[in-house]
């Protein structure tokens, strides 16, 4: 029984034996047993087929031997006690049930998904656990206790330990033998294989590894890395006695405080003192008293425990002033070690010139002296401090102390975050309000844009135009003239607009519709005629149906809405926002003027059948996977279901299992409140923990509601007072939400003459920043101005949202509260 602390001052201990894994396999369940039910030990162990590795995690103590070796006669009941919450049992229950034909496929030759059948079993397992006899659970308890496990072995084994037949040699070691790490490997196993974890998850989990042995097999892991610099800046403050509930409230206290810490001068210990300017009073009544002493260190007066005289003048050579007693300045053995030790205790890990400085000493002696007191197990040397450039020295319960509180911070983090964290996340993956301008900048926002379908009365003024400085429509018409830029509709909003998908042109017949609803006798002609001669005018179309223009142009963007035919070019999609102009018939033989929104050359979305074979249709999957994770970072069921995106999320989901298998992205649960389904890309994680608190400075900003920015509405609900509120919440064309620091505090309902609260308008300061905003945001106002008549369905009235607009520059009118914008202004002048 080998036993040693690891350099976290961990107990691990192994259990070396030649008896096999199916001896050691329900052995450490046993141990596990024995320790968790009767010691109150919570421990972690590992077997293999050379023995049992056992971590006892934050423990000072180590449980007696005996613990260790259950008695033969009762290892079988403890064994079973554990065994059915092991995976061992989970997967044979499984295999034993799917022989029963208790897990029935739904095709039969197809085999079920793994994750299917383990989630059908576990279904079965804890129905069938309420009885007994039930016959699989037996077979299955069977199969373990006697074809996986060697019970009579490990019977025969713990009966030759009590009767002394096997001796047992418990040895302390200062790190693992080399017959223990073989086994120890499975620890850095599982840290190595975990390297596609979100950060947090893997410092969190490297905090709990043998770092001697990590770095002894992987070349380098330094505490460095993984230690949180808060942790240890708040440790240290804490050994230093200069946080609040350690200051010193009295004369005793101070002189606990020099003998704590050792020397300090008159400012160091007014530091620690809750009272203010008591310091040189309480350290005279010290001296008065001969509980203290003043001496020169280095050239400058400090105050020492009179305790410590003798150690000072032997360690450091000081002078010891006059009228010490003698019983303090008898000669102290290894006095320097005595000091450097207690330096280690009360501070955080430290170089070797940190006590040099301090005490005017050579740095060759401090480092002999701590060196001795490395070898004596009285100190740890290592890359301890984050950020820092040297190896230091620390204290092995002061280390204990800093990784207990960077496991702490580190398992906060990979907590959930809030919905409001999520839509800072947004906002910044977005890149909302970018100082990023031209045409560069407008290739990467339709990238991520790419796929998802937004109206498009609001799709340059309210979408792009947030993400690009200078944006003007005629960049984008510049890339679509390049060739570079595509779109396609993807239904109606009312008669003059409706929702279009922005693509890069290679991608079109990716993204575009599979399967449009079959046209009537025009749209099939105009159909025929664009897949007969490629991309025609709107004037060829016309004669080539020999129909009348308005017709042919309803029937045409019938056509553009249910994704069957597009423009090389969006203007005749800004024209709709103009309102349809009618076009008086032409004499016969002439063409006449033709209508904005019928301009460009239009042609067939999708040209030829739709190429249904597998690869086709994993790539149109794997497409649509990479854009939802390019646009929402971490991709949810109910993000999906709300860009209601083909197949919905069962037909990403399988891409993203593989993706996460192949470790481009990262499964867990990120955001509060979601699905336990959720991925992210490798950088989202990190990010979006980072927004978990909110900024000092309150950001705010107001967003399109069907913004892929804005979540509310789609992968978070909205907000609401109670479960009866009948707030009419929407993401439609023409509303906006006004959030501050991501959290949801005014709706301005499209036709912007109505304004929906929610709950956070609570908030005065909230409210006031949201009004100010909207106040002065240019894409709210337009050209008009705002005119806002109605206040959660009221008049305007004297409420405390009024109050917020009229400060922030509305005014009060006839029928409620205006804004006018620059525009008008400037025109009325």
């Amino acid at each position: 029984m080998e036993q040693y602390r690891d350099e976290l001052g961990d107990w691990r201990m192994v259990i070396l034996s030649p008896f096999g894994g199916q001896v050691h396999a329900p052995w450490a369940q046993a141990i596990e047993a024995v320790l968790a039910d009767r010691s109150g030990f919570e421990v972690q162990t590992i077997w293999s087929d050379d023995g049992i590795a056992i971590r006892f995690a934050g423990g000072d103590e180590l449980p007696p031997v005996e613990s260790l070796f259950p008695g033969p006669d009762e290892v079988e009941e403890l064994v079973v006690s554990r065994l059915a919450n092991t995976a061992l049992f989970a997967s044979h229950f499984r295999e034993n049930a799917g022989r029963a034909l208790l897990l029935p496929k739904r095709r039969p030759g197809a085999r079920s998904p793994l994750w299917l059948q383990r989630q059908r079993s576990a279904n079965l397992l804890a129905v069938a656990s309420r009885y007994g006899s039930f016959p699989i659970i037996l077979e299955t308890y069977r199969e373990c206790l006697r074809d996986v496990f060697d019970m009579p072995g490990l019977v025969q084994v713990l009966r030759e330990v009590q009767s002394h037949e096997i001796r047992v040699v418990p040895v302390q070691t200062r790190e693992a033998s080399p017959f223990a790490r073989s086994l120890l490997f499975d620890y850095v196993a599982a840290y190595m294989y975990e390297g596609d974890a979100p950060l947090a998850e893997r410092r969190a989990q490297a905090l709990t590894l043998d770092r001697n042995l990590l770095r002894d097999l992987l070349g380098e892991a330094e505490l460095r890395e993984l230690l949180d610099a808060g942790a240890v800046e708040q440790v240290e403050l804490e050994l230093q006695c200069l946080v609040e509930n350690r200051k010193a409230k009295t004369v005793d206290h101070v002189h606990d405080l020099l003998r704590r810490l050792g020397d300090l001068d008159v400012e160091e210990v007014a530091a620690r003192l809750a009272a203010v300017g008591a310091a040189e009073a309480w350290l005279g009544e010290l001296e008065t008293s001969r509980r203290a002493c003043r001496v020169r260190i280095g050239g400058a007066e400090r105050w020492i425990a009179i305790e410590d005289a003798g150690r000072f003048r032997d360690g450091l050579g000081v002078s010891i002033p006059v009228g010490v007693p003698e019983v303090f300045l008898r000669r102290s053995e290894n006095a320097l070690e005595g000091l450097l030790a207690r330096f280690a205790r009360t501070h955080a890990p430290f170089v070797t010139a940190a006590p040099a400085r301090r005490w005017a000493l050579p740095e060759s002696l401090i480092r002999e002296t701590l060196e001795e007191l490395d070898a004596g197990g009285k100190l740890l040397h290592g890359d301890f401090r984050p950020g820092g450039r040297e190896r230091e020295w620390c204290d092995p319960d002061v280390l204990r102390q800093i990784k207990s509180r960077s496991l702490a911070r580190l398992r906060r983090e990979v907590e959930p975050v809030s919905g409001a964290a999520y839509a800072r996340f947004l906002q910044r993956w977005h890149g909302i309000g970018s100082a990023a301008r031209g045409l560069e900048r407008l290739r990467d926002v339709i990238g991520q844009c790419e796929g998802v379908a937004l109206p498009a009365s609001a799709l340059e003024r309210e979408v792009l135009s947030v993400r690009v400085g200078d944006y003007q429509p005629a960049m984008l018409d510049s890339l679509m003239a390049a060739g570079e830029v595509a779109w396609f509709g993807a239904g109606r909003l009312g008669r003059d607009d409706g929702r279009i998908v922005l693509v890069r042109r290679e991608m079109l017949s990716t993204f575009a519709p599979t399967s449009p609803e079959a046209p009537g006798p025009l749209p099939a002609a105009i159909l025929a005629a664009l897949e007969a001669r490629g991309a025609l005018f709107f004037s060829d179309l016309v004669m080539a149906t020999s129909a009348p223009h308005t017709e042919v142009l309803e029937a045409l963007w019938d056509l553009v809405w249910a994704g069957s035919v597009t423009n090389d070019t969006i203007a005749p999609v800004r024209a709709l926002a103009w309102g349809r102009r009618g076009t008086p018939p032409a004499p016969r033989g002439r063409i006449g003027k033709l209508p904005p929104e019928a301009a460009g050359r239009w042609s067939v979305v999708r040209p030829g059948a739709v190429d249904e074979s597998r690869t086709a249709t994993t790539a149109r999957s794997h497409a649509r996977a990479q854009s939802l994770l390019d646009r929402l970072g971490i991709v949810t069921r109910e993000g999906v279901a709300a860009e209601e995106q083909p197949g919905g999320f069962s037909a990403v989901y399988p891409v993203l299992k593989a993706m996460e298998d192949a470790g481009r992205v990262r499964r867990g649960y990120f955001v509060e409140g979601l699905g336990a389904a959720q991925f992210a890309l490798p950088g989202a994680a990190e990010r979006v923990r980072a927004e978990r608190e909110a900024p000092d400075e309150q950001t705010a900003v107001v967003l399109a509601a069907t913004d892929p920015a804005q979540p509310y509405g789609a992968t978070l609900a909205w907000p609401r007072d109670d479960e009866s509120s009948r707030k009419a919440y929407q993401r439609v064309a023409g509303a906006r939400v006004v959030l501050v620091d991501g959290v949801p505090v005014l709706y301005l309902a499209p036709g912007r003459r109505a304004i929906l609260a929610f709950p956070a308008v609570a908030d005065e300061s909230l409210l006031a920043v949201a009004a100010e905003v909207l106040a002065s945001d240019p894409a709210s106002l337009g050209s008009k101005g705002l005119s806002i008549e109605r206040i959660d369905a009221e008049p305007v009235g004297d409420s405390a949202i009024a109050r917020a607009l009229l400060a922030a520059g509305f005014a009060r009118g006839f029928r409620g509260l205006t804004r006018r914008s620059e525009r008008a202004v400037l025109r009325n002048a």
